[in-house]
Order: C-alpha cells, then sequence, then structure tokens
C-alpha cells in the first residue's frame, strides 16, 4: 500500500508517499480501506519526535480515519466487509489501509461523508471525556474552552451545548471567536488584545467563575485559570501548547477545591478506549445522524498535499477540522 512518510531533509521535516507493507488483522481486528483520514496537532508532535507512537504501534501519523471495512478478523462481531466506518487510532491513519480493534471503530452514520467521519472520533472523543468523564459536565454549567478554534474546542461547544451547558472561549482572532458562537458558544475574549483576560473573562460570568476549564495552552494560562476558576470547578489539561512550567497560587487550589486533572487518550488502552467509545456512542452518535452535532470541518486537502495541510495548521488558521482525502 502507499502510505504517507517522514524524514529530515536539510533540517527541514518533509512529508512524502511511500510504500508500506498493508497491515495483518488479528482475530478482534477489521481492516479499513481508508478515505479520508483527520490531522491533528498529535501528528505535527510526532514527525518532530516529541509525541512517539505507543509501543507496537504504527510508526506512520493519524489518529483518525474514514473508510470501508476491507476486511474483518476471525472474532469480530460488531462489522462486516463494506461497512462504512470511523475509528479513532493510535497511529497509521495517512495511509490507504489501517488496521484497528472493532472496539474503536464506530458506524459511520449514512447522511455524512468520508470526510465528515474523519473528523470526529479523536477531536469528539476527546472533549467528550474531558467533559464528561473528567469533568463531570452538568446542566447550566459555565464552561471555559481555551484555544477553542482547534478540532477539540468546536466539538466542546457543541457537546456542552447539547447539555445546556453555558460555553466560553478565548480565541485569536475576532473572526474565530464570531465563528464559535455560530456553534453556540455564549462569549469569548481575544488573548492578542486583551488587556486583561482575568477581569475579562470574569465580566462573562460574575461572579462565580467557570465550572469546568478545557486548557490546551498551560503555563502562560496557569494564574488567570486559578483567579477565573469557581469553587469545586473542575480543571481539565490536555495540552501545553505555551510551555509546561508553570506557577500555581495553591491557595486558590485549596480554598476553591479545585480538581486539576491532566489526561491524553491516543496512550490509553484498548479497553478503556472501547467503554469510551460505547458511552460516546450510546449519548451522542444519533445525533450525528440528525445533525444536533456535526464535524466543523475547516479545508480538505489532497493526501497528496499533506505537507502544506500540516503548514496550514501550523499556522494556526483553521476553524475546526483540517482533513486528508484521495487515498
Amino acid at each position: 500500500m502507499k502510505a504517507i512518510k517522514h524524514n529530515q531533509d536539510n533540517q527541514q521535516i518533509r512529508l512524502h508517499i511511500s510504500e508500506s507493507d498493508i497491515p495483518d488483522i488479528q482475530p478482534h481486528h477489521v481492516l479499513i480501506k481508508v478515505k479520508a483520514a483527520g490531522i491533528n496537532r498529535a501528528d505535527l508532535l510526532q514527525k518532530e519526535g516529541k509525541y512517539p507512537p505507543p509501543p507496537g504501534e504504527s510508526e506512520i501519523l493519524g489518529l483518525e480515519v474514514a473508510g470501508v471495512v476491507g476486511e474483518v478478523g476471525t472474532k469480530v462481531s460488531k462489522f462486516s466487509k463494506g461497512d462504512r466506518v470511523f475509528a479513532l487510532l493510535a497511529g497509521g491513519g495517512y495511509a490507504e489501509y489501517v488496521a484497528a480493534h472493532e472496539g474503536v471503530v464506530m458506524p459511520l452514520p449514512e447522511n455524512l461523508t468520508f470526510e465528515e467521519g474523519a473528523g470526529i472520533a479523536e477531536v469528539f472523543l476527546t472533549a467528550h471525556q474531558a467533559l464528561n468523564w473528567l469533568g463531570d459536565m452538568r446542566n447550566g454549567d459555565n464552561v471555559l474552552i481555551h484555544a477553542v478554534a482547534s478540532g477539540v474546542g468546536t466539538a466542546a461547544i457543541q457537546l456542552a451545548q447539547l447539555a445546556e451547558a453555558n460555553a466560553y472561549v478565548t480565541a485569536g482572532s475576532p473572526e474565530k471567536i464570531d465563528y464559535c458562537q455560530s456553534l453556540g458558544a455564549m462569549g469569548g475574549v481575544n488573548y492578542k488584545t486583551s488587556q486583561d483576560m482575568t477581569a475579562e473573562l470574569m465580566s462573562l460570568v460574575p461572579p462565580q467563575g467557570f465550572d469546568i476549564i478545557l486548557d490546551f495552552i498551560g503555563a502562560p494560562y496557569a494564574r488567570t485559570n486559578g483567579k477565573v476558576i469557581a469553587a469545586d470547578g473542575r480543571w481539565i489539561l490536555l495540552a501545553f501548547m505555551g510551555g509546561a512550567k508553570a506557577e500555581i497560587d495553591l491557595t486558590k487550589v485549596l480554598m476553591k477545591r479545585i480538581q486539576l486533572k491532566g489526561s491524553t487518550l491516543r496512550a490509553r488502552t484498548i479497553e478503556y478506549k472501547s467503554k469510551l467509545i460505547e458511552d460516546f456512542s450510546k449519548r451522542h452518535l444519533d445525533h450525528f445522524g440528525d445533525r444536533s452535532l456535526h464535524p466543523t470541518i475547516d479545508k480538505v486537502f489532497d493526501w497528496k498535499e499533506a505537507e502544506a495541510a500540516h503548514y496550514y495548521m501550523e499556522a494556526n488558521l483553521n476553524k475546526g477540522k483540517i482533513i486528508l482525502s484521495g487515498m
């Protein structure tokens, strides 16, 4: 099969289409003929050597795909050859074929394209895990989402709205804030022009603060998060794009009874991912059928243009998902 690989070229990392073996499938695995794959910031980190795949997983980039089942293992019970599916992966998505455990594969609703299907798994499952499993989101909660124009951020807005919680955002342009409000966000702060982010955020939800904070930035926002989070608030750290070394006022952690939780999804066990996907599917899969939830696709690139797609993400130009298609 053909697959996208990366190599160092004059101190620059290049993506190129190369040959690779079609993966073997185990008894509980399905082989998916990939039609589209989602791009995530984890892919950018992996190609730089900063986020290697878990042991035993494919070195090929790509954490989510949509396609057609081409072959099933001897113990697979959920899928048959020819089924339209989308899947969460630990690697291997930038290829013509990928093998996946049936527990991390979901049926693709008939009304969704493969490109749309490739924009669901990583971002909606990450948002569902953060908001519902870790954040215990409730009706009426005020939810603050940093770096919201990412795929996870736009998914989180929709899940919050579905739960009748109130989503608020930070983003780097008025256009991105307007876009997030079109998805259901109640308001936001432009971090590039803000003179006092703490005051501006608190003006959105006086006087109680935010019940849940989804943080992808890390160190630069640590002090602000401690000030704007509500009593018994849940601060969920999913990345630290702005840096990992932070000073936290432990007085606020103690007096507000703050729960600070960090989480990743890629390295979780198949058992954990399967339970997360089962819960997500029961709660939300039908909502994609009636479009009350939908993947927010910013741009689709032909997979031969994967390098241009990565540059597009690196420049923070996207509002939602970037997809590779045409495998």
